[in-house]
């Protein structure tokens, strides 16, 4: 519902006008609109009475959190949304992990409170097991009503800290996001930390050394909208001129020339390097397509900075890359993306995980294995390690045994238990990337229909069917 609120917030501060609205109107994608998922971050400017407030809306899913941790970074606060008739979910865990490191204020929000099935008492109990916040802090709202918007509204502006940084100092500005504009060049996402930035000033970006100019500045309406200058605290965009795309890195911190000159400016904080989980070559099915391959890869990756590749060769299939994914869904949008914006038509092996193996001749210097071609022969091999996750599972308290069942099967270490109420815990457990990376999220999933095969539900028991996200659910009453 997170995209749902936005548009009811954008509504409110006459952002859009009616005309325009749409659902979901800040998933500009065809992909998002057509799967009902945020895919991409995606930032605005809105005018709330006297207070201008810079929304960011993120995506929820696991395989998206780069883009949650590079939203948090340029902000003060992050809205906390969990859904009243599902409660605490495992990427909620996860996002919330992100928003606590960076120290930002929380504001915790339950949505969808206008459904049948909606428990605002059990959900806001998780959220005060989970956050230690009193159960008064936390709002009721239903983003596709309104209802309660306003509230939250009030809570941003009570409890978000404004920015503390000084327009009269030199220039600095985090690249949280970018895009390659055919006429524009690159277009640069950033968040103004010091410093005000007008139009036709020099640029210099310190990460990669580029001289840049801005050849226009301006914020978010949440189409691209032109301003004289960007001041200390705006989330705006440069249009940089750069027609090099590995010119501009997220991360990378934007000064002005003449004053790094006078006196270098220290670089931001930036992000963290982003680790691939998922390994898999992508191929063009037209051998003579590799170059727009890999002009598409350059563009994407600027618009997608948690995909990673490299050259690769293979006998059967020629040309392509060795790409490197933060998950399942990563793999299957970006295949997407690229047949949908560039016309590629692609193979694509099947997924793996790396694997670092340490050879008798050089026990010290591991090689990475991300192919089964890559393995030598077997005399020479001294060990081999492979990935291992921190789970956290998030269940219904009466299938621990299911899950437990499920995760020893799959070599998994366990560790605890944590109760969020008395209706739902978390394992944690130690696990082989390789156990989870197929089937394992869909084998979670079906532990009740496993009871109802089974018969360990009674005859005679009540059950709930709910009808969510184009499935059916049961719910053993």
């Amino acid at each position: 519902g997170k995209s749902t609120l936005a548009d009811r917030m954008l509504e409110m501060t006459g952002t859009i006008e009616k005309r325009k609205m749409r659902k979901q109107v800040l998933d500009q994608m065809d992909l998002e609109q057509e799967r009902g998922i945020t895919i991409k971050l995606q930032p605005v400017t809105m005018k709330y009475g006297d207070y201008i407030l810079n929304l960011i809306d993120t995506p929820g899913h696991v395989d998206f959190t780069y883009e949650v941790s590079r939203s948090l970074a340029a902000c003060e606060g992050a809205i906390l949304l969990v859904d009243a008739t599902q409660g605490i979910q495992a990427q909620t865990l996860a996002n919330l992990y992100l928003a606590l490191e960076q120290d930002l204020a929380i504001i915790p929000v339950v949505n969808k409170i206008d459904l049948p099935a909606a428990d605002f008492d059990s959900v806001s109990r998780e959220i005060v097991n989970l956050l230690g916040c009193e159960k008064e802090e936390i709002l009721k709202v239903s983003a596709k009503t309104g209802e309660g918007v306003a509230d939250v509204f009030s809570a941003i502006i009570s409890f978000v800290p404004e920015p503390k940084q000084m327009e009269e100092k030199s220039f600095q500005a985090l690249i949280f996001d970018s895009k390659f504009d055919d006429y524009k060049g690159v277009v640069a996402y950033v968040r103004v930390v010091e410093g005000t930035l007008k139009k036709n000033e020099d640029l210099f970006l310190l990460g990669t050394a580029a001289d840049a100019e801005s050849l226009e500045v301006g914020i978010f309406k949440p189409e691209m909208k032109a301003e004289s200058e960007l001041r200390a605290g705006d989330i705006g965009y440069i249009v940089t001129g750069l027609k090099e795309v590995a010119s501009c890195r997220v991360g990378d911190t934007i000064v002005k020339t003449s004053e790094n000159k006078k006196r270098p400016v220290t670089p931001l904080a930036g992000y963290a390097e982003v680790k691939p989980m998922v390994f898999a070559g992508v191929f063009c099915k037209e051998g003579s397509e590799y170059p727009q391959l890999r002009d598409a890869m350059e563009k994407l990756k600027l618009n997608d900075a948690s995909l990673s590749f490299e050259p690769e060769n293979s006998k059967a299939l020629g040309f392509g890359f060795r790409c490197g994914f933060l998950g399942l869904l990563h793999l299957e949008i970006v295949q997407e993306r690229l047949h949908r914006e560039y016309h590629l038509d692609l193979i694509v092996t099947a997924p793996s995980v790396a694997y670092q193996m340490y050879l008798r001749n050089s026990p010290n210097e591991p090689r990475i294995l991300k192919s089964p071609q890559d393995f030598p022969d077997p005399a020479q091999i001294d060990h081999i390690e492979e990935p291992m996750m921190k789970v956290d599972i998030v269940t219904p308290a009466s299938y621990l045994g299911n899950m437990m069942t499920l995760t020893q099967s799959k070599r998994g270490e366990y560790h605890t238990t944590e109760y969020l109420n008395e209706n739902s815990a978390i394992l944690h457990y130690t696990m082989p990337m390789s156990s989870i990376l197929t089937d394992f999220s869909d084998k979670l999933k079906s532990a009740l229909a496993e009871k109802l095969l089974r018969g360990e539900i009674n005859k005679g028991a009540k059950l709930k069917i709910i009808w969510r996200d184009e499935k059916f659910y049961f719910e053993v009453l």
